[in-house]
């Protein structure tokens, strides 16, 4: 019956682009494709997964086709996992099937749409429905949306469905609606509002609350918590533009929520139970850019706000909200090593970003990140000065330093703090404008976790077509190593090297390369997670049409 199905939505979307030839209707569409050959390393740690001890291969793949026609968007994706650790970073994930599919219309003022939807209120606190495929996140929702426009200026949408679940639906049902809108007087053009409020609902299912049910029967009496059905969330959030400068602000709250406390003690020892409390939450922006300078400063205070479909769910998985990350996404290898996941459960933080060009060679910037437990504990500190320079259109230098303080029993459950100061460089020269050459050279310094790490790459464009590159992060050797733990010590003196060759035909991407890479946390999109070591071959490819 399954494949069944397959074929007959495959059927109709060749059915669809047929006649779309006929009737001058656009059709669209874009593939994407991961392959990775797992090749045994006991000594990196390379090895226990199914992937390396039987499978050897993994592959991920998603083929997304979209048709306009008479006013219609449609939409519809397969998606295919065989042998992969995205679900799992330990485990392995096979199946396959339509991943997405949806149909949207205007009808009037009317905006309406149907099937597996991304979207998103405010800046996503209280709800938001995104894919991020690089971490295995495909929260869309299953359901409805309905939109009305009263002016070019306000609008209003409301929606309903379940939680994607892979190939299936989470059981608890939600629903929501947001209210935006803009004001700018009509005396003046550097001046503008956009004030919005929105609210999300959820309920959990019958198997959902019989499960919290008997996990809080095995509490004692002074552990008992109580539980409900429903929850809400609501936002009021805010843009002020004024001249140079723009001021985001939104502030939510939760009401009485089930949800997991990792941290909780249990009056029976150990850590990790149910707890029901409401959260609340607040998120503030403001930026200044005008004559060469930039400036954003942010910051955010959280209490309680994880807001699943599913409590028993943690990680990346089952998230119905979005809280924004306090700290940068670094791009450079080593100081991307030691990345802070959002604190759900109780955060507070600040984050600057500035940029200042002195003049069209020289520019500098800095980005400072404090980050905190509600009750004062540090959990991340990061200061990153860096500075560009360039020379005519021959070549660029870019230099920074981070100094790091990382509470790494917090985020990944080992013992104490990381501190570490890191140097980087990336100098980018052009043989002719098709040609070039980047370099970069990084050096994490510390005597926590595993110790220090050294990290070189060199990559060569030929534009418009090839980019050849290949890289090496070295473990430093301790010094004195009998003094030193042999878990601290396990990968010193051992080299990951990585070389690989990318092919680009227009919107067409392939890659070919052979990896070797430490463990460590993963980012994208602002959502971190774990990463296990890997050692193989991957071969990527992206291609639109």
């Amino acid at each position: 019956m399954k494949h069944l199905l397959y074929t007959i939505a495959l059927s109709a979307c060749a059915s669809v682009a047929l006649h779309a030839q006929n009737n001058n209707a656009r059709i669209t569409g874009n593939l994407q494709s991961n392959g990775n050959f797992f090749i045994t390393d006991e000594k990196i740690g390379a090895s226990g997964t199914p992937q390396y001890d039987n499978q050897k291969f993994g592959a991920e793949s998603w083929l997304a086709l979209n048709y306009s026609n008479w006013g219609f968007d449609m939409g519809l994706r397969f998606d295919l996992f065989n042998n992969s650790n995205l679900l799992n970073p330990t485990g392995s994930f096979t199946d396959e099937g339509i991943g997405r599919w949806y149909v949207h219309k205007e009808i009037y003022n009317f905006d309406l749409s149907g099937g597996y939807l991304y979207d998103q209120i405010g800046s996503g606190i209280i709800f938001r429905a995104y894919e991020e495929r690089a971490l295995m996140i495909d929260n869309a929702l299953k359901g409805v949306k309905v939109g009305y426009k009263f002016n070019d200026n306000w609008k209003i949408k409301a929606f309903t469905g379940r939680q994607k679940r892979q190939f299936g639906t989470y059981g608890s049902v939600v629903r929501g609606g947001a209210l935006d809108g803009f004001i700018r007087p009509d005396s003046t053009k550097s001046f503008s509002l956009a004030p919005g409020a929105g609210v999300v609902a959820r309920t959990y299912d019958d198997e959902t609350v019989n499960r919290i049910v008997n996990e809080i029967a095995t509490y004692t009496p002074q552990d008992s918590t109580g539980a409900q059905y429903n929850s809400y969330a609501m936002t009021l959030y805010n843009t002020l533009i004024a001249g140079n400068f723009s001021w985001y602000i939104e502030g939510a709250y939760k009401t009485k929520d089930v949800l997991f406390n990792e941290f909780e003690e249990k009056a029976t020892g150990g850590r990790g139970k149910l707890i029901n409390t409401d959260g609340y939450t607040g998120y503030t922006s403001l930026t200044y850019a005008g004559a060469g300078l930039g400036i954003t400063l942010e910051g955010k205070y959280t209490k309680d706000f994880r807001f699943r479909t599913d409590p028993f769910q943690i990680g990346v998985q089952g998230q119905l909200n979005f809280l924004p990350p306090m700290a940068r996404q670094n791009t450079f290898r080593l100081p991307a090593r030691f990345s802070p996941n959002t604190q759900e459960l109780g955060e507070k933080g600040i984050q600057l970003d500035a940029r200042y060009a002195i003049n069209k060679k020289l520019s500098v910037g800095i980005n400072v990140s404090d980050i905190y437990q509600l009750n004062n504990l540090s959990l991340y500190r990061e200061i990153a000065p860096e500075v560009t320079f360039k020379y005519k259109r021959k070549w660029q230098l870019l230099a920074g330093l981070q100094i790091l303080k990382y509470n790494i029993e917090v985020y990944q459950g080992k013992e104490g703090y990381v501190d570490a100061i890191t140097p980087y460089a990336e100098w980018l020269y052009k043989f002719s404008p098709r040609k070039s050459l980047r370099v970069e050279a990084q050096y994490l310094d510390t005597d926590e976790e595993f110790g220090s790490w050294a990290f070189m790459l060199a990559e060569f464009g030929w534009a418009p077509h090839w980019l050849i590159y290949v890289s090496d992060m070295y473990k430093m050797k301790h010094d004195n190593k009998a003094q030193y733990s042999e878990e601290k010590t396990k990968f010193d003196g051992l080299h990951y090297p990585t070389f690989g060759i990318v092919y680009t035909q227009r919107a067409n991407r392939f890659s070919l390369a052979y990896v070797k890479q430490v463990e460590g946390i993963n980012c994208a999109g602002g959502i971190c997670r774990y990463e296990p070591t890997f050692h193989g071959v991957r071969l990527q490819l992206s291609a639109s049409f």
